[in-house]
């Protein structure tokens, strides 16, 4: 019976994320018009614009070939994954042992690539130029994203965000300097991974500034739809990842019953309405920078994952 229940929550989980993808989408996107004393769109527009796209005939390129179809399924099952290893209202879960850093930065850069892949496959220019700014990002947000996790491994002893989430709830973690500066690279980290202002600004298709919808253009109908699904599974995930890591306290812990699961489904979303909410904000306050200072944004990122895990090794040796 215990099995049951665990396997039952680890897929309650998993459904979860799926469900709540679009609506975060719609939140901000809300909040956002509402800074801006707009109306906005409804909160459940994404789900409708998934709905429609749904519906629609997907067109290919001419010079697409099988893997310009088949890519857009390897990247929501690669941003599914490692959204649902994330623990979000619950802990010590069913296949909690590869719910890793490591697993999860791995299925995300993979999917990263098969992205890259599928904007150039059609052989479009704009494709090309995404394609190219996706990896030029990626070469300096991995590192920080490297930096990060070592910073949380050096203090938890793990790479499990189980574990790295048992310790943050421990006595034994107080006030620590290298935690805020980890906080502070993993959120320009997960800024910059999800094309969000100053990086890119997904509420615009200007050719010549956009990274993510450059390599978007060939797609339409169904594909565009699990790719479109699939990026707001990954802007949930990094969410998810710092409210796990920074933010662990109301989690259902193993043995929990029903009340505690349903506590912790409630605190999830409390995390993720009070992150969407600052992420408006931030959007708001900011405008969007040029594409050849990216570097500097993510280089200041990795600055401070390794001074964070500096940190770490000199208080150590003392």
């Amino acid at each position: 019976m215990a099995v049951i229940f665990d396997l039952a929550i680890q897929n309650a989980q998993m459904l979860l994320v799926l469900a709540l993808a679009p609506l975060l989408t719609g939140f901000i996107r809300k909040v956002k018009a509402r800074l801006l004393r707009r109306q906005g769109p409804p909160l459940l527009q994404p789900y409708r614009d998934l709905l429609r796209l749904l519906r629609k005939e997907a067109v290919l390129a001419e010079n697409a070939s099988w893997l310009f179809r088949v890519i857009p399924y390897l990247i929501f099952a690669a941003t599914w994954v490692a959204a649902s290893l994330v623990p979000t209202f619950a802990a010590g879960l069913m296949f909690n042992w590869s719910a890793d850093l490591i697993a999860v930065i791995a299925l995300l850069g993979s999917a990263r690539f098969f992205l890259a892949l599928a904007g150039m496959d059609a052989g479009t220019s704009f494709g090309g130029i995404g394609s190219s700014r996706e990896m030029m990002i990626a070469t300096l947000a991995e590192p920080a994203t490297i930096m990060i996790v070592f910073t949380l491994a050096l203090l938890a002893g793990s790479t499990q965000l189980s574990v790295v989430a048992g310790f943050m709830l421990s006595p034994a973690v107080g006030l620590r300097v290298s935690l805020g500066l980890a906080l502070v690279a993993l959120v320009m980290v997960a800024i910059a991974e999800n094309a969000r202002i100053p990086i890119d600004n997904p509420a615009t298709h200007l050719e010549l500034t956009m990274v993510h919808e450059a390599m978007l253009l060939e797609y339409s109908g169904r594909h565009l739809a699990v790719i479109e699904l699939a990026a707001s599974l990954k802007l949930l995930l990094y969410m998810s990842l710092i409210a796990c890591v920074f933010i662990p306290w109301g989690q259902a812990q193993p043995g929990g019953g029903a009340s505690a699961q349903m506590i912790g489904v409630a605190a999830y979303i409390a995390k993720l309405a009070a992150g969407g909410v600052l992420l408006a904000l931030f959007e708001t306050a900011v405008a969007k920078m040029r594409v050849f200072r990216v570097s500097d944004f993510l280089g200041a990122a990795l600055m401070l994952g390794l001074l964070g895990t500096l940190l770490l090794f000199v208080s150590r040796s003392l």
